[in-house]
């Protein structure tokens, strides 16, 4: 089963998103040598801890730095862009770096209401999702007869386009159009069960996929013992309080106590909001991803994790790597 990547580019306290972005890099760098097969980023806007707001933009960088990994949007909030913006972007990376780039789209507007409007400005205001995608994939597909409008480059690049979502929506509209579909279980993992099943029992077979193809996504803070994993873990678990309380900043530093500082009540929520992850030791980071396998099934897997220090954070994905690698022989 392929393993991938999804890297928010985290800003840690103490530093900034020039160094974020080198740290990028050098993850994807490292996490191709490791047998990662896709490496995500996605698109946020108005966040101080998160540097992949021009995600094209960025995607453009890290294929520039690898080699063999395929690199993409986990994802692109299409509501904020014209669908033949995106395919130009998406377009003329293909053009630049061959069958490698993905094309992942989300419905939400990756950040708040005030973000929307700023982004949206002079654009047609309603929900256009279903039709947006639709478009894109005509821009991305070969060119119709008499076709008026046409993404150059972009037109006969067929770059792979997946459904994001974190609902039943999601779920429909990729079985409906026949896309793979990864669903957000990182962070809203609710809806989970009914969508992938409501996925696989509606899919219809397009000229892109012939059956269903699930994603699942999952946090992973892997160390050399499980304390030192449950430590790291405090940077994403504040970092998640703080997103919720309406305070969102840069990536904390790990808490030794973190009840302490965020209390038992929230802290418990938030857990429960991130309940798909594997923390700890490499056998027990193991034995979690291979239970989320059994449990759900997914045609791919897709790990994420904030972690402060670039050093544990590369070192967590290097050991789940190797975890997921044995799992597979």
């Amino acid at each position: 089963m392929r393993y991938s990547v999804l890297d928010l580019s985290p800003v840690p306290e103490g530093s900034d998103a020039r160094q974020a972005i080198a740290n990028t890099i050098d993850l994807a760098k490292r996490t191709e040598a490791a047998g990662y097969y896709r490496y995500w980023m996605a698109e946020h806007h108005n966040m101080p801890g998160i540097a992949s707001a021009a995600t094209s933009v960025l995607i453009g960088h890290v294929a520039d730095h690898t080699s063999r990994i395929r690199v993409g949007a986990g994802g692109i909030m299409l509501p904020n862009h014209a669908p033949l913006a995106i395919a130009e972007q998406f377009g003329t990376l293909a053009t630049i770096h061959g069958d490698r780039i993905d094309l992942g789209l989300g419905r939400a507007p990756g950040g708040d209401q005030a973000v929307y409007h700023a982004l949206r400005r002079g654009m047609q205001g309603g929900d256009r999702f279903p039709e947006d995608v639709a478009e894109l994939i005509g821009y991305l597909g070969e060119a119709p007869a008499g076709a008026r409008v046409m993404a150059h480059p972009g037109q006969g690049t067929h770059v792979p386009v997946w459904i994001l979502g974190s609902s039943l929506y999601g779920a429909q509209l990729a079985a409906h159009f026949g896309l793979p579909y990864a669903f957000a279980s990182h962070f809203a993992p609710d809806a989970l069960e009914d969508a992938v099943a409501i996925y696989r029992r509606d899919f219809k077979p397009s000229a892109q996929w012939e059956k269903p193809h699930f994603m699942l996504a999952a946090n992973v803070f892997a160390a050399d013992t499980d304390e030192e994993g449950a430590y790291l873990r405090t940077s994403m678990q504040q970092a998640f309080v703080r997103l919720r309380t309406g305070k969102p900043g840069k990536l904390p530093r790990p808490a030794r106590d973190i009840d302490a500082e965020v209390g038992v009540q929230m802290r418990q929520a938030v857990d429960q909001a991130l309940r798909v992850t594997a923390v700890g030791s490499p056998e027990r980071v193991a034995r979690q991803l291979s239970q989320m396998i059994e449990t759900y099934q997914p045609d791919e897997l897709i790990l994420t994790g904030q972690i402060h220090d670039h050093a544990a954070r590369v070192k967590s994905f290097e050991i789940a790597a190797q975890a997921l690698a044995e799992i597979a022989a």
